[in-house]
């Protein structure tokens, strides 16, 4: 603070010998030249003081009122002078806080705050299915249909995607419902069909129910089987809690 403080007095000390000096030459002639006014300004007790402990908000006020009244000082000089003197005092204070005068002066005002930038648009379809898939779900599998997407808010973001589910009956059937995905493994197999391969599967049941690459033309025992690039997608954007529904 006592940095900012001498800096300041330094300012208004600048400004007023600057002031001065452009008053001198038209005193010098004179033998009976009047003191300086803006010496005089600077020294009168009715300038504000800078004072250790000051805050910014205080030294803007003090810089303001100094300013004004060499100011109203300046207006004992010549005009020419005094637009001189004027001016060298504006400078020196937009040099120690700028931006003041124009705020005091009525010619500023807030920058305005910027818009905000726009969400991005997650709907990539831009469309919804006419389907029972609740809007809060990510995945929607039409068994029927033998057709999946992904969606979000209700809005397609990836497909639908053509796939098969499994075969009809209490054992191999796929279940209907709300479920959510448990786990991914990248490279799984299913041990109990012989390690038969299950390419980016993503569990939504406990019970060994999954996405994953297969053939599409093939019913399952129960898994929902996605082409290649499909599965892919499903696997890398899908994760834990995402909701399925299945009808």
């Amino acid at each position: 603070m006592k940095t900012i403080v001498r800096r300041a007095a330094l300012t208004f000390v600048s400004a007023a010998a600057a002031a001065g000096m452009l008053v001198s030459p038209a005193m010098a002639g004179s033998a009976q030249a009047a003191p300086n006014p803006l010496s005089a300004a600077v020294g009168s007790s009715d300038m504000p003081q800078i004072f250790v402990g000051s805050s910014q908000q205080d030294l803007r006020n003090i810089a303001w009122d100094t300013r004004n009244n060499l100011h109203n000082a300046a207006g004992a000089l010549p005009p020419q002078l005094a637009q001189q003197a004027r001016q060298a005092v504006d400078g020196a204070v937009n040099g120690m806080f700028p931006g003041l005068i124009n705020e005091r002066s009525g010619g500023w005002a807030p920058a305005p705050a910027p818009a905000p930038a726009p969400a991005p648009n997650p709907h990539h379809g831009g469309y919804r299915i006419d389907s029972p898939c609740p809007v809060e779900a990510r995945v929607c599998v039409d068994l029927n249909g033998n057709r999946t997407w992904i969606q979000h808010n209700g809005y397609v973001t990836y497909g639908p995607a053509v796939m098969s589910a499994g075969a009809p009956g209490p054992e191999t059937e796929t279940p209907r419902g709300m479920f959510s995905v448990v786990r991914k493994v990248r490279d799984e197999v299913s041990i109990p069909f012989d390690n038969a391969p299950m390419p980016y599967a993503v569990y939504f049941t406990h019970a060994g129910h999954a996405f994953h690459e297969g053939r599409v033309d093939w019913l399952s025992h129960g898994c929902i089987h996605l082409m290649h690039q499909d599965a892919v997608t499903y696997f890398d954007q899908l994760h834990p809690g995402d909701l399925i529904y299945i009808y």
